[in-house]
């Protein structure tokens, strides 16, 4: 597992909004017009740069994989996390559906415990080299990273043909929350 830096931010953006183009999760957040892509795209430089000062990015060994991790106990409210928040309203979710969005990550939080976690937001492989073991590898360092800092893993899926891959990697699901998108299972390592 490799540590990514500013320079394989845009590598990261595009491994991602590949992986999760048709994610039913990411598709309830991101408003639905033409630019939908385009907006993925942002969600994805949003959520890097927000992992990048408040957790960490890294990327597999062939650097065909990401992981966007997040520690939320150090995550500051600050001027520009403020204005990346509005950008993001503006130009991904859309004015209309800020409290859906708010409201399904108030959900999401509700099952977290009093500790401090490692949120795992994204983890996605380039499609042309998915089913190799490569995701699974970097899923398997991540926890072992997490392990490190005493710190449990939690996250959530919307695929439920995801479920046995993480389930093989140690995870379980802790609560189903049901949206109008279809059914959120949450998870944590065991």
């Amino acid at each position: 597992m490799i540590k990514a830096t500013l320079n394989d931010k845009a590598a990261v953006i595009s491994t991602l909004v590949k992986s999760f183009d048709t994610n039913k999760s990411v598709n309830y957040i991101v408003k639905q017009d033409s630019k939908r892509v385009e907006r993925i795209r942002k969600l994805m430089a949003y959520s890097f740069d927000l992992c990048y000062a408040f957790g960490d990015v890294f990327l597999s060994e062939d650097r065909k994989a990401c992981v966007l991790t997040l520690l939320p106990d150090r995550k500051k409210s600050t001027f520009k996390t403020t204005l990346m928040d509005i950008n993001l309203v503006l130009s991904v979710i859309g004015v209309s559906s800020a409290k859906k969005a708010m409201d399904r990550d108030a959900r999401i939080k509700k099952g977290y415990p009093s500790e401090p976690i490692v949120y795992l937001w994204f983890i996605g492989v380039d499609p042309a080299y998915q089913g190799k073991g490569i995701g699974g590898t970097l899923l398997d360092d991540v926890v072992k990273h997490s392990t490190g800092l005493g710190r449990p893993v939690y996250l959530e899926t919307s695929m439920v043909e995801n479920l046995p891959w993480y389930e093989k990697h140690g995870f379980n699901v802790y609560q189903t929350l049901d949206f109008s998108h279809g059914d959120l299972y949450c998870l944590k390592n065991a």
